[in-house]
């Protein structure tokens, strides 16, 4: 997730190389779209000052400057390539390596790291599209997120091994209508699923999910992704409702459910929950045979994994994927 965040400054170059380093089978990023429509690798809407400084204009009395504060969407890439987002620590991640000076990549750049690190092509991905379905103005909408991150993807040998995937269901159907070959995996939580008001939710593509049979919601889930051709379920595993936060803990509320995982089983779609940073949901989700956990910690999932005598990723070479690590970095 995100490269690794519990380890590594997220998103960036360095939180992708430790993430192979420590046997992560897929690497999981998020893309945003600049000013100028270049592809980069961000989870947020905006540059955010808990993760980015500013240091420089990127040229004289430039008018957008400071940077930090504003949407990816609204600067360019020159503009935002001047951003250090490698310097601050995540207070909710207090183990994470810094990276200080740390650029923001593009997506063809991570792609030329990985294809230093990882010769053979083995990498698997999942790549999200951050469009707002529920506030269109704070990026760019579907058709540029889909015809510029194809456009990528389709110019990359890692191609076939992508998973495209995003909480805005739009952006699913408009890639598989525009390449079918793309595999998609929807993403869904309380907050997309429904609107607190019952109204139809933005993030759906204009489905609402008591329109399918369930009987349970989580199977109206399953049987939702399905009804959009998506290839593979992502849902979150845990409900942004519970009032605790581990399986353990009396109360503790699922998102995912066995009905849930069970329903898209029997409708061939396989399941890979988000973001998993407890061994007693990894258990959990186990037990349930999902397909996929998507963690900010692939180290400690991995141990787990491999515990339980389940298959796990190879490692990549250290020394390899460091040494393209040093080299990319001063490419940019």
């Amino acid at each position: 997730h995100r490269g690794g965040r519990g380890n590594t400054v997220e998103n960036t170059l360095p939180s992708f190389a430790w993430g192979l380093i420590d046997g992560a089978a897929t690497l999981e990023l998020d893309n945003g779209i600049t000013k100028d429509g270049v592809v980069v690798v961000w989870h947020d809407q905006e540059v955010t000052p808990a993760k980015c400084l500013d240091t420089a204009p990127v040229t004289p009395n430039d008018p957008d400057f400071p940077y930090v504060g504003k949407y990816i969407a609204n600067l360019t890439l020159a503009q935002i390539k001047t951003l250090d987002c490698g310097s601050i620590r995540q207070h909710g991640y207090p183990m994470q390596l810094m990276y200080p000076g740390t650029r923001i990549s593009t997506l063809q750049e991570v792609f030329d790291f990985a294809e230093c690190a990882d010769p053979q092509h083995q990498i698997l991905w999942n790549i999200e599209s951050k469009i707002n379905a529920q506030y269109p103005n704070r990026t760019l909408g579907v058709d540029d997120f889909v015809q510029k991150q194809h456009d990528v993807f389709s110019a990359s040998p890692y191609k076939s091994a992508i998973t495209y995937q995003s909480f805005d269901w739009r952006t699913l159907i408009a890639m598989k209508a525009l390449d079918p070959s793309i595999t998609t995996s929807a993403l869904i939580d309380d907050e997309t699923a429904s609107m607190p008001d019952n109204s139809t939710s933005s993030w759906l593509a204009g489905i609402r999910l008591d329109n399918f049979p369930g009987p349970s919601v989580g199977m109206q889930v399953a049987q939702a992704a399905h009804f959009i051709n998506a290839d593979v379920l992502s849902p979150s595993a845990e409900s942004y409702q519970t009032p605790v936060p581990d399986p353990a803990m009396t109360g503790y509320v699922p998102f995912t459910t066995k009905d849930m995982v069970d329903e898209a089983h029997r409708l061939r779609i396989p399941v890979k929950v988000w973001t998993v940073n407890r061994l007693n949901i990894v258990d959990q989700m186990l037990d349930m045979k999902v397909d996929g956990i998507i963690t900010d910690y692939p180290n400690v999932v991995r141990r787990s994994v491999k515990q339980r005598g389940l298959p796990v990723a190879p490692k990549y070479p250290k020394q390899r994927v460091l040494k393209c690590l040093e080299e990319h970095l001063a490419k940019q």
